[in-house]
C-alpha cells in the first residue's frame, strides 16, 4: 500500500487499473515480449497496524523499485528517454503536452502515457493532437507506478529513441514515492494554486529535476510570487531548474524544449 493514502497492495498493483491503448500502431503490436512478469489486480485490504504498514509500504517501495529498474533498461535498450510530468490537477500538464507535441512533431518519435483514475479524455486529447498514446486509468489509485508503466509500455510499445511523456494522476503527494523508470521528473505548478506550495508539498519538489511554473499569463490577475516559490522551491532542493512559462500563449516554451532536447 501506499503510505500516505492505502491505494497500493503487497505486489505493487493498485486494484481496477486499467490500460489502453488510443493509436492503431501501437495496439497491434501489444503482443510483444516486453520481458516483465505480469501481475494481478487485488482487493483493498483493511488499514493495519502502524508497523505492519511501515513493512508493508517498505515492501510495495522495494517491489516497485526492482520493476522500475527493469523499465529503465527496457527503455534504455531502445533509447527511450521517459520524462515523467506531475502536478496538482488542473495545474495544465495536457494542455502542455498537446503544445509540445504540435511544435515537436517530425523533430523525434513521440509517445504519450496518460494516468487518471477515470476517463480517457486527456488521452483522447492527446490522441487528436496526432501522437500515440496509452491512457492508465488507477482507479481508486492516486498516482502511477512501475507495473502500471510496464503495462503501458507493452500496450504502447513506443518506436526506437522515442521521448516518452508521462502524465501522471493529477496529485502532489504520492506519485514522488514511485519510481516508474524515467529519466526525469518534472512538477509543474501553475500560479493560480499559490506561493508555498514547495513548502506544503515538500517531498514533491525535492524529487523534481525540473521545476515548471505554468500559466504565466495569469500572473496580473492572482496573488502569485514567483521569485519567492522559487526560493521555497530551493529551500527543499537547492539545485533544481525552474522554467517559467505559460502553455497556452507559448511564452517561456523555448527553454522547455532546449531542456527536452538535453534529456537523454
Amino acid at each position: 500500500m501506499c503510505g500516505t493514502c492505502g491505494c497500493g497492495d503487497e505486489n505493487g498493483g493498485t486494484a481496477g487499473t486499467r490500460v489502453t491503448v488510443l493509436d492503431e500502431r501501437a495496439a497491434a503490436a501489444q503482443g510483444h515480449d516486453h520481458g516483465h512478469d505480469h501481475g494481478h489486480p487485488h482487493e483493498h485490504s483493511r488499514p493495519a497496524p502502524d508497523h505492519e504498514t511501515v513493512t508493508l509500504e517498505q515492501r510495495v517501495l522495494a517491489k516497485n523499485e526492482r520493476l522500475a529498474e527493469r523499465n529503465r533498461r527496457w527503455m534504455a535498450a531502445r533509447g527511450i528517454v521517459a520524462v515523467n510530468l506531475m502536478s496538482s490537477p488542473g495545474a495544465g500538464k495536457t494542455t502542455l503536452l498537446e503544445r509540445t507535441i504540435g511544435e515537436l512533431a517530425g523533430s523525434r518519435p513521440l509517445a504519450v502515457v496518460e494516468g487518471d483514475q477515470e476517463t480517457r479524455l486527456d488521452a483522447e486529447r492527446i490522441q487528436r493532437a496526432g501522437c500515440p498514446v496509452a491512457q492508465v486509468n488507477t482507479g481508486a489509485g492516486c498516482h502511477l507506478d512501475a507495473e502500471m508503466m510496464r503495462e503501458a509500455l507493452t500496450s504502447l510499445s513506443p518506436a526506437q529513441d522515442s521521448l516518452l511523456l508521462i502524465e501522471n494522476v493529477g496529485n502532489l503527494v504520492c506519485p514522488a514515492l514511485f519510481d516508474l523508470g524515467e529519466q526525469s521528473k518534472v512538477v509543474i505548478i501553475s500560479v493560480t494554486e499559490g506561493t508555498d506550495k514547495p513548502r506544503k508539498y515538500p517531498y514533491m519538489f525535492e524529487a523534481a529535476d525540473l521545476i515548471v511554473v505554468n500559466k504565466t499569463d495569469l500572473l496580473p490577475y492572482v496573488d502569485f510570487d514567483v521569485e519567492r516559490c522559487e526560493r521555497y522551491a530551493r529551500e527543499v532542493n537547492p539545485d533544481v531548474r525552474v522554467l517559467g512559462m505559460s502553455a497556452t500563449t507559448g511564452e517561456g516554451l523555448a527553454d522547455w524544449y532546449e531542456w527536452l532536447a538535453g534529456q537523454k
